[in-house]
């Protein structure tokens, strides 16, 4: 990890001691999680129907962005079913006998919790098929010629996956899902719900401009917004505001650069590095990382996604390139007839084409 990636306040991962915080936060009940309404909507019916037939539900695949509630949802899954829950992640999990003793000690109707589902080894993978379709594993015994396959029957359970690359699941793991719901980035007035909440628990004193302002700052992320809330809150106490308004607000987020819309100094130097060195690009990608000081995963896998989902940067065939709205997020002036001027036409597949004059020198 690179030292941008641990010291973005707008990381959307977390670190262990921000489990620790969340884990104080976190809703216990579908009726307390704000936002995401029609996942929570679903997943209520799944769990009420399973609940009313005495049954376990079906198995549940969380699938987002990372720090939008896919463990919280996990965890209120099990607390509406008043079961225990077993957590355990993929990464965790690189043998077929690691996945083999998780499941053979589940109790019935436990809810077992596989974080970052995707990482699993591909035997763990197979062995899950067999489970969570028949709640069988069949444990080898003995190695070569020799071996046996012992069957061993399961209680009844439910999985729980959470991933943020749902499309790196193979397909026979993703069937054996009976309900999917994939969680959207939050609307200012979730956040503002959420923010509202977690003050109270932490005592942190706000007004409602105070918080509203976090809120539009933290890129539709509960995660991000939690954080942003902390460091305010440190930089109220120092400089001796007894209350997080919108000043306190305004002050402290200037001060961890984090902008009037979530682009803190790496989002903006990638921006400035497009639009004043390259004229709106399109730019290759280590060419550009390379102009910002950074590697080229860092760009790719930090900056990028928060920028092209915004609207502020375009990926195209050519290379990276800075839209109408970077140019106008900078208070700059785009050149005439280029990207932000409409200088990209639509290929026939929907992708953009950039203009036969485009200078082949800028790409990397």
């Amino acid at each position: 990890m690179t030292d941008a990636e641990e010291s973005r306040v707008v990381d959307p991962e977390s670190s262990e001691e921000e489990r620790q915080v969340e884990a104080a936060l976190r809703p216990r009940r579908l009726a307390d999680f704000p936002g995401q309404g029609r996942v929570c909507d679903q997943l209520g019916l799944v769990i009420e129907a399973a609940r009313r037939r005495g049954t376990a539900p079906d198995h549940v695949l969380l699938s987002g962005p990372p720090g939008l509630g896919k463990t919280t949802l996990a965890m209120i899954v099990a607390a509406e079913l008043d079961q225990p829950m077993r957590i355990t992640s993929g990464p965790a999990i690189q043998h077929a006998g690691d996945l083999a003793a998780v499941l053979s000690s589940l109790a019935e109707g436990e809810v077992l919790f596989l974080d970052e589902i995707h990482r699993m080894s591909r035997p763990a993978e197979e062995m899950l098929y067999l489970a969570m379709e028949d709640f069988r594993v069949d444990v080898i015994v003995g190695k070569g010629p020799g071996a046996t396959a012992i069957p061993l029957e399961l209680p009844p359970f439910t999985v729980v996956g959470a991933t943020t690359r749902a499309g790196l699941l193979p397909a026979p793991l993703r069937d054996r899902f009976g309900f999917t719901g994939h969680l959207d980035f939050y609307r200012t007035q979730d956040l503002v719900l959420i923010l509202t909440r977690n003050a109270q628990l932490l005592q942190i004193e706000a007004d409602a401009p105070g918080i509203e302002q976090i809120a539009s700052r933290s890129r539709g992320t509960p995660r991000i917004a939690n954080r942003l809330l902390r460091r305010v809150r440190d930089w109220a106490q120092v400089h001796g505001a007894h209350v997080v308004d919108l000043a306190a607000a305004q002050a402290a987020l200037e001060l961890f650069d984090v902008d009037a819309l979530g682009l803190d100094r790496l989002d903006r130097a990638v921006l400035e590095a497009l639009c004043r060195r390259f004229g709106g690009g399109p730019v290759g990608l280590s060419t550009l990382a390379v102009a910002v000081g950074e590697e080229p995963d860092t760009v790719e896998s930090v900056a990028e996604p928060f920028l092209v989902r915004e609207g502020f940067m375009l990926r195209t065939p050519r290379g990276r390139a800075a839209s109408a709205a970077a140019w106008s997020h900078l208070g700059l002036t785009p050149p005439p007839g280029g990207a932000a001027a409409g200088g990209f036409a639509a290929g026939a597949n929907g992708q953009d084409v950039l203009p036969l004059s485009s200078d082949p020198s800028r790409l990397g």
